[in-house]
């Protein structure tokens, strides 16, 4: 049986976020094909879920480390003056390098989920490596730098989209294999990654959800539904977008409507941008979004910047909960505005997407229907882990009896 290392920045556990989700799957699925050690940093309160994932994790090895490094300027200095990017700074521990480079020549493949943990492929190491990128995080950067308002914050993160783009391509230069979404392999390739090193992945939602019954229009209440991340920049601004663009115009037009946001910790400017706004809900994580799903008659994922697939669109959409994103949201995705999701990049636009499924029975049942299809039909963890599996094969050969 070929071994594998798989390398994350994080405790890839509780799965709660697309990210988490995605990580969780291919640990799951991994373990159950080849011998897989992992090695990660603890961040966060990873460390209280240690114990947990162990249990439910199947690996040959372990091995984590505490890494406990904030966002914030002092760190950003920092990370100019070892010339890394600020995450690949937040994600770096001596120990850990120390500890993966003592074990590493015990596997054939190193996998790199996410391009922080690049920086533990030792210079010795001989396997083959596979990049595993979640998102072109350059692209990210870039779009970021466009949209702020502060000119301060544009430079900087103009500068962070350089140091990030020339660390991504030299890691992409390194590695034998690269998985990233469609649209992140086209952004790739334009940067100057080779195109013969890559293949198609996605991001995937909860799929136990195409078991559940189909969603009823009339059961439903005029409630509109977010569901992410509430520290990620990207859905921060998206929803400040929309709290300042979009909501004021649909309470005006539909005055019994609320909007419900699921997420924990949510950033303090969306707390004030919400504040004396009785029919704004911040419900905190949400371990069961059953119910939510069956009482809100439209979801939202007003994104303007990101990379990679949005798995909360295609949460919404595999759900048969109609969906209002943006270009976006829905990049990647083989869709079609106003049969599979409602596309919308500008406050009027998206005021009247929204309206429209608030309202009209005939076009949200379209929606709830077609968009079910559809991820049904491509987007399931079976399709996408057997092809990566397939990828991964071409690189190992057949194993040894």
């Amino acid at each position: 049986m070929h071994s594998i290392l798989f390398l994350t920045p994080e405790l890839p556990y509780p799965p709660f976020s697309g990210g988490r989700i995605k990580s969780w799957k291919l640990v799951e699925f991994l373990s159950a094909h080849y011998s897989l050690g992992l090695a990660c940093a603890l961040k966060g309160d990873d460390e209280i879920y240690r114990s947990s994932f162990e249990e439910r994790a199947h690996l040959a090895e372990f091995i984590s480390e505490p890494v406990k490094v904030p966002r914030s300027m002092r760190s950003l200095l920092s990370s100019y003056v070892q010339r890394i990017p600020l995450n690949v700074f937040r994600t770096r521990s001596d120990v850990l390098q120390r500890r993966i480079a003592d074990r590493a020549h015990h596997y054939d493949l190193i996998f790199c989920d996410h391009y922080e943990v690049f920086q533990y492929v030792p210079d010795h190491y001989r396997g083959f490596v596979v990049l595993h990128e979640h998102n072109a995080y350059f692209l990210m950067w870039r779009r970021y730098a466009k949209t702020g308002a502060n000119p301060v914050i544009r430079l900087a993160s103009y500068l962070e989209y350089l140091r990030v783009r020339r660390y991504e391509i030299n890691a992409c230069a390194r590695a034998d294999l690269i998985f990233a979404s469609p649209n992140d392999i086209g952004s790739l390739v334009k940067a100057g990654v080779d195109q013969d090193k890559c293949r198609v992945t996605y991001h995937l939602g909860d799929e136990s959800t195409l078991n559940q019954p189909p969603l009823d229009y009339e059961t439903t209440e005029p409630v509109l539904l977010y569901v992410g991340t509430l520290t990620w920049e990207a859905n921060i601004d998206g929803l400040l977008w929309f709290l300042t663009n979009v909501w004021p115009e649909i309470k005006q037009r539909h005055p019994p409507v609320r909007f419900r946001i699921a997420g924990k910790n949510p950033d303090s400017r969306l707390l004030q941008a919400a504040s004396g706004d009785s029919s704004i809900e911040f419900l905190g994580f949400v371990e069961d979004l059953e119910p939510l799903f069956q009482s809100s008659r439209v979801f939202v994922a007003p994104l303007r910047f990101g990379a990679g697939i949005k798995v909360k669109v295609l949460s919404g959409m595999g759900r048969g909960i109609p969906t209002v994103t943006t270009s976006v949201g829905v990049e990647g995705l083989h869709v079609e505005h106003m049969r599979h999701v409602a596309i919308a990049d500008h406050a009027p636009d998206m005021i009247a997407a929204i309206s429209t499924l608030l309202t009209d029975r005939q076009t949200w049942e379209t929606l709830a229907c077609e968009s079910r299809l559809l991820v049904e039909s491509q987007y399931t963890w079976d399709r996408v882990l057997g092809s990566m599996q397939q990828a991964l094969q071409s690189l190992l050969g057949p194993s040894a009896q």
